[in-house]
């Protein structure tokens, strides 16, 4: 008896055990699935301890070789929150060092700052109006060129001496270029001498030389572009098609005031003759990022003014006697309030400002950045966190440096070359000390490059999280706070306490005569 009743609940436990494995609630495809199905069965079966709870096989989330990549949003916040509390450590802590450092009526600017930063600010675009006129009287010669060349042929002249009739534009177009690189080039000049000999606050300097820069790439890529424009009008039967947005507004239609002063004020280094357009402007979007780029800004001031200060200030001696030890340290505290400061900074610009803008200006296109944090190499980084710079650099520069058979490693280097002395315009030029740390900066990047770029290729190694490790190390943990140090330092050697407490230092001599 017992035994027939043993063999009839081991009967009935292995129908069960059958029945639930072969359900489809246990086909192991999803854990919702296999969730239900044990719930199903623990309420189904009398025997609640033998159900199986390991059916398939399944790798860990965070595994290399993991079926599904998981979010990771919840670290995002934590990194967040790990940043914002740290730095508030790090102030509460100089709070008590040094008590309040904020101070909204302490200034050292000086009235000739002001004078002269208000003159370059109404002055540098005049460049833009300059090029308008030379680009108004290119395009009535092409006008001219174009009847000549149609009386040509309608007194069916032989085709060399239609030729010959395009051909009397060349000197013209020689004089063009000229006239377009002098306007251009004695702006930007001009305006970097009087910030640099003349404009004595490293911030007001900065704003004043980031405008000249900005209005001299505008003013180079409307030449450029207005000339090939140019020569796609006089030669049309030898030119590639034109994209079809400028159907809407054709060379020599666009040259006039009222499509110059919207690529002035329009968030782009690349001119078009027309660009997408939204229909309306949403004051209440423009309102909100306006409120946006207020609060960072004083963000920034705050946390530059109460901590970023005095740890650059406690730095000079360090640099001064060359104790690297303590040195990195210093790069290792400064790297915190840096990437704090420098990621608001993009934000405020990148998200907020620009896009203000360019529902101002009804501007379509707002991709003016990419997904720069989740780059695994340091080209895509370069490519993907400030667009409008890298379209000029793509259109302008490295484009047709291909077309005239330049390789393209040869290529990238000279886009470097010319972006490393961009940045030492924007931060040698406002502080007064051309010492070529920024340019270096860039210059690194091209080794860096090379080794992110092998390091895709490479098998057995996780490329793309060692490259993405090796951008935040390089560029926010020692790139930033590396390059703060020395242009403080040397601010300091030519105006500040390094410079009367080393009176006599050859370090400090060095950094007075840049």
């Amino acid at each position: 008896m017992v035994d027939t009743v043993i063999q009839s609940s081991a009967t009935t436990l292995q129908a069960s055990t059958d029945a639930s494995t072969a359900s489809p609630q246990y086909n192991g495809h999803t854990t919702e699935q296999a969730v239900n199905g044990s719930t199903k069965r623990i309420r189904d079966t009398k025997y609640r301890h033998v159900f199986a709870t390991h059916l398939v096989e399944r790798n860990s989330c965070l595994s290399y070789d993991a079926e599904k990549t998981p979010s990771f949003v919840g670290f995002r916040n934590l990194m967040v929150l790990v940043l914002i509390f740290s730095n508030l450590r790090l102030m509460i802590e100089n709070f008590r060092k040094y008590g309040v450092l904020i101070c909204i009526h302490c200034h050292d600017y000086r009235r000739q700052d002001v004078i002269y930063g208000l003159a370059l600010y109404l002055l540098v675009p005049c460049s833009l109006f300059i090029a308008y006129i030379i680009e108004s009287a290119a395009a009535a010669q092409a006008k001219s060129a174009i009847a000549r060349v149609k009386r040509a042929g309608d007194a069916h002249d032989t085709p060399a001496t239609i030729e010959a009739a395009r051909k009397s534009f060349n000197t013209t177009w020689r004089i063009i270029a000229l006239c377009h690189g002098v306007n251009s080039t004695l702006n930007l000049v001009i305006a970097s001498k009087v910030v640099y000999y003349d404009i004595y606050h490293p911030g007001i300097g900065t704003l004043c030389e980031l405008h000249a820069v900005i209005v001299w790439l505008k003013t180079c890529s409307y030449a450029f572009t207005n000339r090939d424009l140019r020569h796609a009008l006089l030669h049309p039967t030898r030119s590639e098609p034109l994209p079809e947005i400028y159907a809407s507004c054709p060379y020599p239609r666009n040259i006039n005031i009222k499509n110059l002063c919207y690529f002035w004020w329009a968030p782009t280094l690349v001119y078009q003759p027309a660009y997408p357009r939204t229909k309306n402007i949403r004051w209440g979007f423009v309102l909100r990022h306006l409120l946006e780029v207020s609060g960072l800004s004083i963000v920034i001031w705050i946390a530059s003014a109460q901590y970023a200060a005095p740890l650059l200030r406690n730095s000079l001696d360090k640099v001064y006697t060359l104790d690297f030890v303590s040195i990195l340290e210093r790069m290792m505290k400064l790297s915190t309030i840096s990437l704090f400061c420098w990621l608001c900074g993009f934000f405020a610009m990148f998200q907020s400002a620009l896009n203000a803008l360019a529902e101002v200006m009804k501007f379509g296109d707002r991709e003016f950045y990419g997904e720069w944090w989740n780059v695994s190499d340091i080209r895509t980084y370069w490519t993907s966190w400030n667009k409008p710079v890298t379209n000029f650099m793509r259109r302008h520069v490295y484009g047709p440096l291909i077309g005239r058979g330049v390789p393209p490693p040869v290529a990238q280097i000279i886009v470097f070359l010319f972006s490393g002395f961009l940045h030492e315009l924007l931060v040698g030029v406002p502080t007064h000390n051309i010492i070529g740390v920024a340019f270096l900066g860039m210059v690194v990047q091209i080794p860096l490059i090379a080794l992110t770029d092998v390091l895709q290729k490479m098998k057995g190694i996780r490329g793309k999280m060692i490259g993405n490790m090796i951008f935040w190390v390089s560029f926010c943990l020692v790139g930033q706070p590396l390059a703060a140090l020395l242009y403080f330092f040397a601010w300091q050697a030519k105006y500040g306490s390094v410079s009367k407490q080393f009176a006599d230092s050859s370090v400090v001599h060095l950094f007075r005569r840049r």
